[in-house]
């Protein structure tokens, strides 16, 4: 599905990405990283991350509005494609390939030998994103009670189908069963935030799940979630980060 009819929303209400994400990536990759393609790069969250960091990024995104979003406020070292990660031929390759709560979008067919011909020999590739919720859990089970007769769950599920309770997550577990990658790793950054309850609702209004239920049932439910919300909310917005190395060879 496309994002593009909620760009300007996207940009405005989702969460940046920390500085302790770079960090993360750059330790992991154990060198330094000059080049990165990114895949599905949105309105330029993490694009702005990498890029303000040194990090030249080819940040390529299908969706035009998309795109037009992130073009506002795109640095000098970015240069920008249209294109979906199922266009992209083998040609130049990078240092970094890297996914913002984007890689989901992409077909399963092909995924890795796609990814791991982007990347130099050794290059990294890292996937990072996760839910943002209120922190208070007896607040989340009141968002949850007055959403529940618009939407039963807003969570992205695994596209393996692996159980959230495992210990591995997707798509760590694909790129453990990938003989074209190893050092498959996983990490957690914890992060607390804060939002005004219109600004939560306004970040709902960009996730996918709401965007699938017809233009009133959604309206309901914002309003319905709304009348629980306090005036400020706390937000546990927590970054999964999956990282992996290609082989050599």
């Amino acid at each position: 599905m496309g994002f593009g009819a909620t760009a300007e929303a996207y940009e405005r209400f989702r969460p940046g990405y920390p500085t302790e994400l770079f960090d993360l990536v750059m330790r992991y990759a154990g060198r330094p990283v000059r080049t990165a393609l990114e895949i599905g790069a949105g309105t330029g969250k993490a694009t702005r991350l990498f890029a303000g960091r040194g990090v030249a990024v080819t940040a390529t995104e299908p969706d035009a509005a998309m795109l037009a979003e992130l073009n506002k406020t795109v640095p000098a070292n970015v240069t920008t494609v249209r294109a979906a990660f199922e266009d992209l031929r083998p040609g130049e390759t990078y240092g970094l390939v890297f996914a913002a709560a984007a890689l989901h979008w992409t077909r399963p067919a092909g995924r890795w030998p796609r990814a791991a011909a982007l990347l130099e020999p050794g290059g990294v590739f890292a996937s990072f994103g996760g839910q943002v919720r209120p922190a208070d859990p007896a607040l989340e089970e009141s968002v949850r009670a007055a959403r529940a007769p618009y939407l039963e769950n807003d969570e992205v599920p695994s596209p393996d189908g692996t159980a959230p309770d495992e210990e591995m997550q997707w798509p760590g577990t694909e790129l453990q069963q990938s003989p074209l990658f190893r050092d498959v790793r996983q990490a957690v950054v914890e992060r607390r935030l804060t939002m005004s309850a219109p600004d939560y609702v306004g970040y709902l209004s960009t996730v996918s799940a709401y965007l699938q239920l017809p233009r009133s049932r959604r309206e309901r439910a914002y309003d319905a979630i709304t009348r629980v919300l306090p005036g400020t909310v706390e937000i546990a917005a927590d970054i999964t980060v999956h990282l992996a190395r290609r082989r050599s060879g």
